[in-house]
């Protein structure tokens, strides 16, 4: 029977048909760093790991000559924690989880354009504080998020998941900015440059992949191009935004507000951003449902059973 590490636990229900089809390790020590992420690759045919555990170059040239695992069945569409260029070097298949994320991680989205706009963070604590007087006219006065432009910023998947909510569901008109040419199925002006897309925007949301290709993507300059009164959202990647620039442009007034999910150096969050008052901030909650998850799980699952079997898994990246 093949070995089968699993980083984190995930559903039981994925976990027990794991059980029955190989011999599972389930770790609950947290993310692998480096050298265990080098371990395990010695230790196992196949993994299920997710983000945070590092399989680095260096992992994957530490487990040289005694390598062992052939499938890395990863939970979740992103997998930047992964070199995946090492890793086929070494004749380990990748996989990832696209799609069934989509529609959560979208909604995660709406709810930090709505919750940074109407203030319910602050709003939120004060009722918790014990210091709320009542209602007043002009309290905690936010902004319309109905009818405004929302800038999109890749429009992949997700990306054309939180512009069908806003058009549809907000009456918002879409911009978007995309390295290649898009063509959608519903109203969208895609733009020639980001700053553009940002420049345009009331409200830009981040959702690209993440990696080198988009790390800082969204830097001093990008932020620069948006309006005083705009706010920005990210349920990306962390590290596609310059945080130490995103920190001064909130603390500048450049922009009105960030609601952000993700972090560059996550769980560490800086503590300017856990100050400010006009930014919501999520603990990396965007394919957070319990129906999600478990699609995502067995997603994994099943390209690893693919593997198994002798067959591609059917999202191999």
């Amino acid at each position: 029977m093949k070995t089968l590490l699993i980083t984190r636990p995930i559903a039981e229900a994925v976990i027990d048909q794991a059980r029955e089809l190989f011999d599972v390790t389930v770790s609950e020590t947290g993310a692998l760093d480096e050298a265990a992420a080098e371990q395990a690759l010695q230790s196992y045919d196949a993994i299920l790991p997710t983000l945070g555990d590092l399989f680095s170059a260096q992992a994957f040239a530490g487990a040289a000559g005694n390598m062992r695992c052939k499938m890395l069945g990863n939970f979740g569409v992103g997998y930047n924690h992964i070199d995946v260029a090492a890793a086929k070097q070494a004749g380990v298949l990748v996989s990832n989880t696209p799609d069934v994320l989509t529609d959560a991680t979208a909604d995660i989205a709406m709810t930090l354009i709505l919750a940074t706009a109407r203030r319910a963070g602050e709003g939120e604590r004060l009722v918790r504080s014990g210091n709320w007087g009542g209602f007043g006219p002009k309290d905690l006065l936010g902004t319309h998020v109905t009818g405004k432009t929302v800038g999109i910023v890749g429009m992949g998947r997700i990306g054309q998941a939180i512009a069908r909510r806003c058009h549809f569901g907000f009456g918002m008109n879409v911009v978007f900015y995309n390295r290649s040419a898009k063509t959608v199925d519903f109203p969208a002006t895609q733009l020639p440059t980001l700053a553009d897309t940002m420049g345009a925007a009331d409200f830009v949301v981040v959702a690209t992949p993440g990696g080198a290709a988009t790390t800082h993507l969204i830097d001093s300059a990008a932020l620069s191009a948006m309006k005083p009164s705009s706010i920005f959202v990210n349920i990306s990647r962390g590290e596609v935004v310059d945080e130490p620039a995103l920190v001064a442009a909130l603390e500048a007034g450049q922009i009105a507000g960030a609601g952000l999910d993700v972090y560059e150096n996550e769980p560490v969050v800086p503590d300017a951003l856990k100050a400010m008052d006009h930014c919501v901030l999520l603990p990396h909650l965007g394919s957070a449902t319990v129906e999600t998850r478990q699609a995502m799980g067995q997603m994994a699952l099943d390209n690893i059973i693919a593997w198994s079997n002798g067959n591609a898994p059917a999202q191999s990246v």
